[in-house]
């Protein structure tokens, strides 16, 4: 039995350590905070149990005695306990509390200490909190103290005269009197003072101004809690040094449709570009009951001329079938291959085939045709792909007089999508940009959620990959916002980072 103490980050997942994403996936259970992102739980076993213990804004999930005995009473059960916390866990985040708990019930216990919000939501706001020209030192101080004190435990004078960065977590709602304080003790009122909302996230906003006015502009702005104060001469630098909040689609809600293994390229570049990704996997990817018939296919490729892969999956799935058989590439050496689109034509070549024939657009159609000017009539033709897809190439294919097997290496069902996380954040305007890759993630979406639902939010843009998917969304009244001129998901994430 042991627990860990891991400190999160401010949100960012990539700024969880290596050591924190290792226990995560090897846990038996994990309790996790408000403020960690819950993107962080994909490390997690599928059998791990996952609790949520978090706070915000006063309301409390649960006590932290519970919490403390929470995490022991796993412990004790022979578990490895992952204790889950936003920032650091010793950095006003009550990981003291706990570890203290720990100890004194005899529960083995490490610490692993994670990047505070003060420093990484500072340098992501363009606010270095330390520099030879403007401060040498830097202060962390709580701006929500124990209500049971008579007394602030802060010695305000010195704060003000410490010539340093002074920087006050969870303090939006003792804002006015942090300032006036300060002010009281003599610090200047034309100390450039900052607000950091969400910090290091794709919600991330951020302002400055003086610190007399500090309250009235937050008030105004309507900055709320979770926001981090960080006041003095450095946040003169933000404005130069600002290079988060500069990405293209930060602030923007973006729902991607993707299985979830095919997910994660696409949540990567529009995560870079500062979107705030919002997974609705609308299909999953099943195996097959049975490989017989596939691997019968499969030991006969040298009966084929051409081998036409029109998914990443689909090749995937092959070299599964076909290492399972012993054999390896050297089994198409006699055979040329096709490729739909760029990222099939990747993912061949990561098993260390080049394709022969990409098509000028990455649909069916035109591997049909580019094909058929190749000169296809009496050759045989294999297609591994889904079960249930469309047949257009085939037939296409057998019209001009090719033999045309399609081989079925895996299944698609509708996905086992957040239906109501999505639908809440529809109501609260955060869903900006709804991407469909294919004509299957545009069925089975709206088997979800009414094509009706979305026509009441007009400001939310559609965007598709190609032109088939467009007119599968057409059929459910809705027009296409935005498809790139090339049909590949980053040609599509580049378009949104230019147009949304």
């Amino acid at each position: 039995m042991k627990a860990y103490l891991i400190g999160a980050g401010p949100g960012d997942p990539g700024l969880l350590s290596l050591k924190g994403r290792d226990i995560l996936a090897r846990a038996d259970v994990i309790i996790y905070d408000y403020l960690a992102n819950r993107d962080f739980l994909d490390y997690a076993r599928p059998e791990a149990e996952t609790l949520y213990v978090g706070k915000q804004g006063g309301r409390h999930a649960l006590p932290q005695k519970e919490i403390n005995a929470i995490i022991a009473q796993k412990a004790r059960e022979g578990k490895v306990v992952a204790r889950l916390k936003g920032g650091d866990p010793y950095m006003f985040g009550r990981g003291g509390e706990e570890a203290e708990y720990l100890a004194r019930h005899n529960i083995p216990f490490e610490v692993v200490p994670g990047v505070t919000s003060a420093i990484a939501a500072a340098a992501y706001a363009g606010i270095p909190l330390t520099h030879r020209s403007y401060a040498s030192s830097v202060i962390f101080a709580t701006g929500h103290e124990d209500a049971d004190k008579l007394e602030s435990a802060h010695n305000w004078e010195a704060l003000a005269q410490s010539g340093a960065t002074l920087v006050f977590f969870m303090g939006m709602k003792n804002l006015p009197e942090i300032c006036a304080r300060l002010l009281a003790a003599g610090l200047n009122p034309r100390t450039p003072a900052a607000l950091i909302r969400w910090g290091t996230t794709p919600r991330q906003k951020s302002m400055s101004c003086s610190l007399k006015a500090l309250p009235a502009e937050a008030q105004k702005r309507g900055f709320t809690a979770p926001c981090l104060i960080v006041i003095g001469k450095v946040v003169n630098l933000r404005d130069s040094l600002n290079w988060f909040e500069k990405k293209p689609l930060l602030g923007k809600g973006v729902v991607v449709t993707r299985a979830r293994e095919q997910a994660s390229d696409m949540a990567a570049l529009l995560t870079e570009r500062g979107a705030q990704v919002i997974s609705f996997p609308t299909i999953e990817i099943h195996p097959l009951e049975s490989y017989a018939e596939a691997r019968k296919t499969i030991g006969c490729l040298n009966a084929y001329d051409w081998v036409i892969f029109t998914s990443a999956n689909g090749v995937i799935h092959f070299f599964e079938q076909l290492h399972a058989l012993g054999r390896d590439t050297r089994a198409l050496a006699g055979c040329r291959v096709a490729a739909i689109g760029p990222a099939t034509a990747q993912t061949l070549e990561k098993h260390g085939l080049r394709a022969d024939f990409i098509p000028e657009h990455f649909v069916a159609e035109s591997v049909a045709r580019g094909l058929n000017a190749l000169g296809v009539k009496d050759r045989r033709i294999l297609i591994p792909r889904a079960k249930s897809a469309r047949d257009l190439l085939p037939e296409q294919l057998r019209l001009a007089g090719a033999e045309a097997d399609v081989l079925p290496l895996y299944e698609t069902r509708p996905g086992d999508a957040h239906k109501e996380e999505f639908l809440e954040l529809l109501r609260q305007g955060e869903v900006h940009c709804i991407t469909f890759s294919s004509s299957s993630t545009v069925e089975n979406f709206f088997s979800l959620i009414p094509a009706e639902l979305l026509k009441e939010h007009p400001q939310v843009k559609l965007a598709c990959i190609g032109p088939i998917t467009a007119a599968t969304l057409a059929k459910h009244g809705l027009a296409c916002s935005f498809q790139p001129v090339e049909y590949t998901i980053p040609s599509l994430v580049e378009m949104l980072a230019q147009k949304l």
